[in-house]
């Protein structure tokens, strides 16, 4: 006589929350795939959104939730609505949704430059907005994100926000003046390390290495030097200062980096991205 087990699928994290992605796009998506994978919610807490039909059927194949082209009733369904729409599509879709929107939902918007404020006028009511910036290495779960709230947003309610983002890496929860700034340093970040990566890996190849080794060699360092300031909580300049020994290579090579100029030009980088941002949040 054979004996039948029960799989025990264990309960989600978040029970009782149901959430829509409006514009399950390349954020959205990772998102979508992060929580399932997390086990945040169940698929069935889960609508998304998407802008043609036959790509809402492929999503909902590829990860078992509601997907459909209808925002309002992904809004009607949620608890809390997430905005991965286009920044210049966010007003009409808050339009779109208004009827669906009380004080009692949450709207956690990842729109780069879309303010808080704008998006609690377009809805018409004390509704709980929080802002997000997260970045590209949410893919693989090594993200940072940015949130800040607007004026009717409870502790609890950005608890939750935080629980969401945490499923692609870390958060940090700031002041909405600082949003700009976040978006000139995490935001356009991971592409300004990308080019000193491929700088380090060309360096590399200058002196003899063969390209793939020099790659792995410049990304590995950088991801390993980026734990050591993460996990030890020293300060860059002392953890530098551990590698520098007197009269050696390193000190050398630091000598032709502050000649190029490299920390100021980093610097201005990240300088003219904020302002970058600032013009495109002042429309």
């Amino acid at each position: 006589m054979s004996e039948s087990y029960e799989v025990m699928v264990p309960a989600p994290v978040m029970p009782g929350l149901r959430v829509a992605v409006l514009g399950a796009g390349k954020m959205g998506g990772i998102l979508l795939q992060a929580f399932l994978k997390n086990n945040l919610l169940a698929p069935e807490q889960i609508f998304a959104t998407v802008q043609h039909a036959e790509r809402a059927q492929a999503l909902s194949a590829q990860f078992g939730v509601e997907v459909t082209t209808d925002n309002l009733a992904a809004a009607q369904l949620a608890d809390v609505i997430l905005l991965g729409v286009k920044p210049t599509q966010v007003p009409a879709v808050i339009e779109e949704i208004k009827p669906a929107l009380t004080p009692k939902k949450t709207v956690l918007s990842f729109a780069a430059s879309v303010k808080t404020r704008s998006i609690e006028e377009g809805a018409g009511c004390e509704l709980a907005v929080i802002r997000a910036m997260p970045n590209t290495p949410a893919m693989l779960a090594a993200g940072i994100t940015a949130l800040c709230s607007g004026r009717f947003v409870s502790a609890e309610q950005m608890a939750v926000a935080q629980k969401i983002f945490q499923t692609v890496g870390r958060t940090v929860v700031v002041d909405e003046k600082h949003m700009d700034a976040v978006t000139g340093l995490s935001g356009s970040g991971p592409a300004f390390l990308y080019i000193i990566i491929e700088a380090l890996a060309e360096a590399g190849v200058n002196v003899g290495l063969p390209r793939d080794i020099a790659t792995l060699l410049a990304a590995q360092t950088t991801l390993g030097s980026a734990r050591m300031v993460l996990e030890t909580g020293y300060h860059p300049a002392l953890l530098k200062d551990a590698v520098t020994t007197p009269a050696g290579c390193t000190v050398d090579g630091i000598l032709e980096l502050e000649e190029g100029g490299l920390r100021v030009t980093l610097i201005k980088a990240v300088k003219r991205a904020t302002q970058r941002a600032k013009e495109l949040a002042n429309g």
